[in-house]
């Protein structure tokens, strides 16, 4: 009998150019259309948190917190290429009221439903479950993505006024404790990786469960479609979404619970309305205590966050071989591997600016504006070249650059060497320019105050790296780093920092790369401080004091590309040692069907836990695709 997927047995894999591309929605409406060669996507859907409970005036009692809309990430969705999917983001609950006429009663709300429709199949987040009020009214929790905590009423070590949560898409919220006040607790609100806790008297309210760390499916933190952080509620920065709200504590002297991590709401005492989840993170909200009369708090938003991946299966359909071969399209043998490759540090000054970091390329896995297309490599032997951190030196003339780091086709420039107070007007040296400009220099007179030395040279799509930042009188400035230019000096004042780098989490570790060294405080500088390392290896800058000879930058961190830290001076005009460039780094990912091996030895080998192979330069060597 024919296959239909022409002769081969199983399922035919997907190939997907997807470039990686990062997208979120926060209303309802159509995602942004694919790209031309997307065919899988991976989605993180969120639902709409739940409402706090609230608290009338009397009898006195505490509410519970809302739970984190249902919260999940859908991996390797088949998906067409230039198409606008629909998607419903779901609300959050409303507050539970004061029992006052006119309001919606004591319970909180639960949130609404977040659905997307992808490729002819819906998938549905269920809000929140909403908190139970103090009574009259509901004083359980209810179901949802996560569930609602309880209110004190009812609660108690058996009892299970606690709201469950929806398998695959959050916890349960803690149930509340019913005891004489002051001693009254409301559960916290589940999240979407980690239950609500239970109140616990005497005490504190419970804490609101945990949200879902979405970094490695999306890469590390900071990215554009993560959320930022709000006051009164769990973090959101990190990337973590769906955080259940904090149970609420009868007595002002008491711990108030707090929101879980992903942005649910804090509980909070008598005096004021409870905290709200964050916008867009399906937070819950928090509880509110007594005594006296007042609102919970409202749940947050939900939000549907998108990538479209790059993935070469390896396996194709005899009919697609056959399409592509008389087309004369039929790719080589090989596969699409995603790196990271980063360039050795440049040195720091002597009395003078910070070492720029080594270059920076990476196909995925860090900041969306630096991630470039993934690189075909044919099976066989390539050699890597992992780029030596300049050696810093206490002679004011020398320029140390860093050396260059190789894959194949993708290069990262060694990072320039931090400018001296001897050399503070050569800001255009090649030696100071790289993949990140070192610092310029810092003269104790009135001489030629120059910029830093250029970034992205020779330049790259995206950039490799940024300028150095400009010397001052007595003070050096930063070198640059992977995202962000090094700091100027200010005259005879505070010295620039280092310029950030950028995390990466190819290999699972969210490590950051690339960081410029801080500039140094020249001899007799009134009051200044040196420059920080940016991180990502950035080694930092010292200043003297007393009467010494000399002080000695801080290196970069080996194997990240950080740029040395700039020595300073004693009152004698002995030139301290500036700080070393860090080594650089090459690290190579590919699908589960590659085999890699490396030498030499030191360089490693393994397995993401997702099932992409991994190989690891620290030194230069030789990597074998079969």
């Amino acid at each position: 009998m024919a296959r239909s997927n022409g002769g081969i047995i199983g399922k035919t894999n997907k190939t997907s150019f997807g470039k990686n591309t990062l997208t979120s929605k926060t209303s309802s409406g159509n995602l942004q259309t694919t790209q031309p060669g997307t065919r899988l996507m991976t989605a993180l859907l969120v639902a709409g948190g739940g409402g706090g409970g609230g608290m009338p005036s009397s009898p006195d009692h505490v509410s519970g917190g809302g739970g984190a809309g249902g919260t999940r990430v859908l991996e390797n969705l088949e998906v067409c290429g230039a198409t606008a999917y629909p998607v419903t983001i779901g609300g959050g609950g409303n507050a539970g009221g004061t029992g006052a006429p006119g309001t919606c009663g004591n319970a909180g709300g639960s949130g609404s439903n977040s659905v997307a429709v992808i490729a002819g199949t819906t998938y549905t987040n269920c809000g929140g479950g909403g908190a139970g009020g103090a009574p009259p009214g509901r004083n359980s929790g209810l179901a949802g993505g996560s569930g609602g905590g309880g209110a004190s009423a009812g609660g108690g070590p058996g009892s299970c006024n606690k709201g469950a949560g929806t398998c695959g898409q959050g916890n349960p919220g803690g149930r509340g404790f019913d005891a004489p006040p002051p001693s009254l607790t409301g559960g916290g609100g589940g999240g979407a990786s980690a239950v609500g806790e239970a109140g616990n008297p005497p005490t504190r309210g419970g804490n609101g469960g945990a949200g879902l760390d979405v970094t490695p499916f999306f890469g590390c933190a900071p990215q554009p479609v993560y959320i930022a952080n709000g006051s009164n509620a769990g973090v959101t920065a990190p990337g973590v979404f769906g955080g259940g709200g904090g149970g609420a504590f009868f007595s002002p002297s008491g711990t108030q619970g707090a929101g879980g991590t992903g942005g649910g709401g804090n509980a909070r005492s008598a005096g004021a309305n409870a905290f709200d989840g964050i916008a867009n993170s399906g937070g819950g909200a928090g509880g509110v205590g007594g005594p006296g009369s007042f609102a919970g708090g409202a749940g947050g938003s939900g939000i549907v966050i998108v990538k479209e991946l790059n993935k070469a299966s390896g396996v194709w359909s005899m009919q697609s071989q056959m399409s592509a071969k008389q087309q004369g399209t039929w790719p080589e043998i090989g596969f699409d591997l995603d790196y990271l490759v980063v360039a050795g540090g440049g040195a720091g000054g002597v009395r003078g600016g910070g070492g720029g970091a080594g270059g920076y390329r990476a196909s995925g896995y860090g900041p969306s504006p630096l991630q470039g297309s993934a690189l075909f490599l044919k099976p066989g032997a390539h050699a890597i070249t992992i780029g030596g951190g300049a050696t810093g030196t206490n002679n004011q003339p020398d320029i140390n650059k860093g050396s260059n780091s190789i894959l194949s086709t993708i290069t990262s420039t060694g990072g320039g060497g931090g400018l001296s107070g001897a050399t503070a007007g050569c800001g255009s040296s090649a030696c100071a320019a790289g993949g990140s400009g070192g610092g310029g220099g810092a003269p104790t007179g009135s001489g030629p105050h120059g910029p830093g030395g250029s970034g992205d040279t020779p330049p790259t799509s995206p950039a490799q790296g940024n300028d150095g930042g400009a010397g001052s009188q007595r003070s050096g400035g930063g070198g640059g780093g992977a995202t962000a230019a090094g700091g100027g000096g200010s005259p005879n004042g505070n010295a620039g920092a280092g310029g950030a780098g950028a995390t990466n989490n190819i290999n699972n570790s969210c490590t950051a790369y690339a960081g410029g060294g801080g500039g140094a405080v020249a001899p007799n500088g009134p009051g200044g401080s040196a420059g920080s390392g940016g991180t990502g290896g950035g080694g930092a800058g010292v200043k003297a004091s007393g009467n010494c000879s000399g002080f000695n930058g801080n290196s970069g961190s080996a194997n990240t590309g950080g740029g040395g830290g700039a020595a300073s001076a004693g009152p004698n005009g002995t030139g301290g040692t500036g700080g070393s460039g860090g080594s650089g780094i090459v690290i190579v990912r590919g699908p589960s069907a590659v085999t890699f091996s490396v030498a030499p030895g030191t360089n490693s080998t393994a397995t993401h836990p997702g099932g992409d192979k991994l190989a690891t330069f620290t030194v230069s060597g030789t990597l074998t695709v079969s």
